[in-house]
């Protein structure tokens, strides 16, 4: 099997992007300016602790705000990916918004970390038909946005006028966000149903590495700095990746190594795979 971490840089553009009343409270917005201040030093010393390389996904605001941060987390070996310039939600945006969104954050991140990046998230995992080719086109060759499956896939279209765009699904259940986030007025979440027992997300992540090992899957982990970054759940963490290291066998990679692995080997999605299934019927909406 293989693992990739990831993080989620997005600082207080993440949760603005989905609670936009959140703008100035200073005080709310402090929980997410946690990452900054704490959690990516924490990340940065357990990674480099147990040998691991992350994928970082960061927003654009993040590497203007934080350029110094940023050009830390590239110096360590990690790599850095596009988070869009203030991780939007692009199932609200137009394809022209999407695609600005995308050219300004990898302007910024080229200015801060010296790097094109080559990878992209879309924070809530739309975009419009079309951005797929805006992605390829502008040299990014891997996607960790969509869901769908535990092996990477190929988003139609790949192969034909640029490489192909392999897409490193996403599960719900290996992130972070879903268990522990947490703010009290203006709710996040709304109801307040967590902070989750932290042995309990740990035994969870452990059942799902035990199973994407049997299986020989694709383990996304999705985590953000001002969230696992904490004092105690930086621990959750470290118990889990010393758990896998402790297979022997699992291959703990980058986006940008496990798409050029996957494109090298697979030219096509297996028959009737959801997302060709998705892509026609959105073509041809009629033809049902």
């Amino acid at each position: 099997m293989a693992l990739l971490p990831t993080v989620d840089f997005a600082g207080t553009s993440g949760i603005l992007a989905q609670v936009p009343d959140m703008a100035g409270r200073d005080k709310s917005l402090s929980v997410w300016d946690y990452g900054a201040k704490r959690g990516v030093d924490r990340l940065l010393r357990l990674f480099d602790e147990l040998d691991v390389t992350a994928s970082w996904l960061v927003a654009g605001s993040v590497a203007v705000e934080h350029a110094q941060l940023v050009r830390r987390i590239h110096a360590a070996g990690h790599e850095i990916g596009n988070l869009g310039a203030a991780a939007e939600d692009f199932g609200a945006l137009t394809l022209a918004a999407q695609t600005a969104s995308f050219r300004q954050a990898q302007t910024a991140l080229i200015d801060s970390a010296g790097v094109v990046p080559v990878g992209f998230r879309s924070a809530f995992g739309n975009w419009a038909p079309g951005f797929t080719e805006v992605l390829r086109q502008a040299g990014v060759r891997w996607s960790s946005s969509w869901r769908g499956d535990d092996r990477p896939y190929l988003h139609p279209g790949s192969g034909a006028a640029a490489p192909p765009l392999v897409e490193l699904p996403l599960h719900y259940e290996l992130e972070d966000e879903p268990f522990f986030a947490f703010n009290l007025y203006p709710p996040v979440p709304p109801g307040q149903s967590r902070i989750a027992p932290y042995r309990d997300v740990l035994a969870n992540w452990q059942q799902d590495l035990a199973g994407f090992h049997r299986l020989g899957l694709l383990l996304p982990l999705r985590l953000h700095p001002e969230i696992i970054g904490t004092a105690g759940r930086i621990d959750v963490l470290r118990e889990f990746l010393t758990a896998a290291l402790g297979f022997g066998d699992i291959w703990i990679a980058t986006g940008s190594e496990l798409a050029a692995w996957w494109s090298q080997n697979h030219q096509a999605n297996e028959p009737d795979h959801p997302v060709d299934l998705f892509a026609a019927l959105h073509a041809a909406p009629d033809s049902r």
